[in-house]
């Protein structure tokens, strides 16, 4: 009885290609942003929150790339949770700011 060498070709050797389908970028631009948005209104320090609010304003750049799958469902509600953060964002640095007066 003779083994057959079943042992897979290493990765480098092997034939990947892996295509993301337009609704995938799409969730994952979306998800990204509810995220950060998430974790904007949970952080306590200011400089938190405006990292939060950089990363909404990249995912929102990003699906301005015209022939790269995004929808313009995608691209109006990531331009929604822009402007939810945009209201976040700035109301919590004015009730710091009259709190510190």
């Amino acid at each position: 009885m003779s083994r057959t060498n079943t042992k897979a070709a290493p990765l480098s050797e092997q034939n990947r290609d892996v295509m993301m389908a337009d609704s995938d970028i799409n969730n994952i631009l979306v998800n990204g942003a509810q995220i950060s948005l998430t974790k904007l209104r949970r952080s306590r320090s200011t400089d938190a929150r405006l990292c939060y609010y950089a990363e909404i304003g990249v995912y929102l750049e990003v699906s301005l790339s015209r022939g790269a799958g995004i929808t313009e469902a995608t691209m109006e509600a990531l331009e929604e949770i822009h402007r939810i953060a945009t209201h976040e964002y700035m109301d919590t640095r004015k009730q710091k700011a009259l709190a510190a007066d």
